[in-house]
């Protein structure tokens, strides 16, 4: 017998794990120079704190997905909650720098089939005439995880340890799970196959050229271990693209088909998304630790002095959703931009190891609402560029390749810092910086060009014949939980 679901505990249970994982991708920046001086890590080990749980998160976005519409979409969340539970006990158990880094890898694992599956489970559990009040509940949830990251991170922090802000998410993960084996129904899509090969090459490439990024600097760009790194992960990413296509001209379900790069508004949205969160993420990386490296204060006065920029998206994206559903996604994305390069370049340009907080206040309140105002229309306009039976795909691709921009962002922005300061002194810390605002600042002035070819309206004239064009067949009957993967909010 089919189990029923239970609407209010699916909710409860959804929105909670869609608020943790979340949660994780920003709450580890004010710990960062705890941890520094805790497990005595360097520039590279703090960056691959942060990227070895958003690097596996992005990549297998879509693999979690398409793992819950052939496994059965609760068993795979229920299996991915766990596996994110213990990989935080893990973190918080940590001895060096490298068991810490390890465990949030686990964590980002966990995390990509935890958070594909949250919309598809709770839209099926609710009535279609509350389904509206449920997912503006569950988007609150995410949207709220982005804003109080740093805060939680610094009170944390500073109130027990650095440790706690993952031993937190254990209680909340054993308590989540046994309610989910009661209250959430199975579902799955039979005809859903999985593209191993596809995940697995893209991993690999990913992988070799984040490594290569983040060891350039210290190492050396031309020594043999980066430059191996470098050429070998470059090749893995050709040789996904050669397999995607393989897999389409022999019928099969890649995992991303490149045909729909073919779209201009496809190309040019996922440009868009990427080139932004490399340019805004790579500097919250950054400037989070110069709050308390460079200007002296705690995590938690770090943490609050972070809300003008990271609580804006809250605060503006109630007003900005409507103002996109009658004038349309794309002037809000370009208005974003333009707020957010902005704003980055007026950090850049204010930025010194003697000033006052109160110079930061302006930019980073322009920034916050640059940042609402890209958020609000990103996934609608996704969407809309490609015809409803690929929405899915296009979606989750939006989401994943926005992840590796700010896995990209990370790595490159703190190559551009240790090349030019270090953390030997605040000054030091300031003349890093400052050159890598400026890289940001470039990153979302690149986002912009590619936000303003975005065709106006979508970008299919009526009547395109889209399959000639892509050169897909249909999506499956699950593919659309790849699409609802991860909230326009969610970083």
């Amino acid at each position: 017998m089919t189990r029923r679901p239970n609407t209010v505990w699916t909710l409860v249970v959804t929105s909670l794990a869609a608020f943790m994982v979340s949660l994780d991708n920003l709450v580890v920046t004010t710990a960062l120079p705890k941890i520094r001086a805790d497990l005595g890590a360097g520039l590279e080990g703090l960056e691959w704190t942060v990227n070895a749980y958003t690097l596996p998160f992005a990549v297998l976005l879509l693999t979690g997905a398409a793992l819950g519409d052939r496994l059965g979409r609760r068993r795979v969340f229920l299996a991915g909650l766990a596996v994110f539970t213990v990989g935080s006990a893990g973190a918080a158990l940590a001895p060096s720098i490298g068991a810490l880094i390890a465990a949030r890898a686990v964590q980002g694992v966990g995390a990509a089939f935890v958070l594909p599956l949250t919309l598809t489970l709770l839209a099926a559990a609710v009535p279609e005439n509350r389904r509206g009040a449920a997912l503006g509940i569950w988007g609150a949830m995410t949207g709220l995880a982005v804003a109080v990251g740093p805060l939680i991170g610094g009170a944390v922090t500073e109130g027990a340890s650095w440790q706690w802000i993952f031993w937190v998410n254990v209680p909340i993960g054993l308590v989540a799970l046994p309610i989910g084996l009661r209250a959430l129904a199975e579902s799955r899509a039979s005809s859903s196959r999985l593209d191993l090969t596809g995940a697995a090459l893209v991993s690999a490439g990913l992988f070799g050229i984040t490594f290569g990024l983040v060891r350039g600097e210290s190492h050396g760009w031309t020594s043999g271990p980066v430059l191996s790194a470098l050429v070998l992960g470059a090749l893995g990413v050709a040789a996904f693209v050669a397999w995607e296509l393989r897999v389409a001209r022999r019928g099969g379900a890649p995992m991303l088909p490149m045909s729909l790069f073919r779209i201009r508004g496809f190309s040019a949205v996922n440009a868009t998304a990427m080139l932004f969160s490399l340019g805004m993420f790579g500097s919250i990386f950054l400037l989070a630790q110069a709050l308390q490296n460079v200007y002296g204060y705690s995590p938690l006065q770090a943490g609050v002095r972070t809300l003008p920029w990271t609580a804006m998206p809250l605060l503006i994206a109630p007003l900005a959703g409507p103002v996109s559903d009658r004038i349309g996604g794309r002037p809000l994305l370009v208005a974003g931009l333009i707020l957010n390069a902005t704003g980055l370049a007026w950090m850049a340009t204010v930025l010194s190891a003697h000033m006052s907080y109160t110079s930061l206040i302006g930019p980073f309140a322009v920034s916050g609402v640059g940042m609402a105002l890209f958020f609000v229309p990103i996934a609608t306009v996704a969407l809309g560029v490609v015809p409803t039976r690929f929405q899915g795909v296009a979606s989750g691709a939006n989401n994943a390749l926005r992840e590796l921009g700010g896995v990209l962002g990370i790595a490159v922005l703190s190559s551009v810092f240790s090349a030019r300061g270090g953390y030997a002194s605040p000054a030091s810390f300031i003349d890093g910086t400052r050159p890598a605002l400026w890289l940001g600042v470039i990153a979302v002035g690149m986002a912009l060009l590619a936000a303003l070819s975005i065709p106006r309206g979508g970008g299919l004239a009526a009547g395109t014949a889209v399959e000639d064009a892509t050169g897909v067949g249909e999506v499956e009957p699950g593919s659309a939980a790849r699409g609802e993967a991860v909230p326009a909010a969610a970083v």
